[in-house]
């Protein structure tokens, strides 16, 4: 999820979704770590903030389905992790059907229910595991 950089974080949150309200949307950054940064633009935010304010996103109009590409990548490891777990919770919690790409296979491990393998020139599956 790209977010628009001249909306506050809470603006970012409601856009997608006209049906949510400014409580749950408040909700939703208190839950993230943003609490009170609802009036902050996004170029204000580090980049560990502007990558859980994204996820927020990504998940508040409760999706069917979720593209998610290389999510974690240059998070350091303990940030990583927080945000695998939020994404673990987030995806029990909506249930839509995600396709996560990633180098790392210990988050594709981790979050996967199935993971396949590309490699070569031009890429082809090379493994697959249920």
């Amino acid at each position: 999820t790209t977010l628009l950089p001249w909306r506050s974080a809470l603006d970012n949150l409601l856009l997608p979704n006209a049906g949510l309200d400014r409580d749950r949307a408040l909700a939703a950054l208190e839950r993230i770590g943003l609490s009170g940064k609802q009036d902050v633009f996004p170029g204000q935010l580090s980049l560990g903030q502007q990558r859980r304010l994204a996820l927020a996103r990504a998940f508040v109009g409760r999706p069917q389905l979720l593209l998610m590409d290389e999510p974690f990548v240059s998070l350091d490891p303990e940030l990583a992790a927080r945000m695998m777990t939020l994404t673990e919770e987030l995806i029990a919690e909506t249930g839509p059907a995600t396709l996560f790409v990633t180098h790392a296979r210990e988050e594709a491990e981790r979050l996967a229910d199935r993971i396949l393998t590309l490699s070569g020139t031009p890429a082809c599956f090379v493994g697959a595991n249920a």
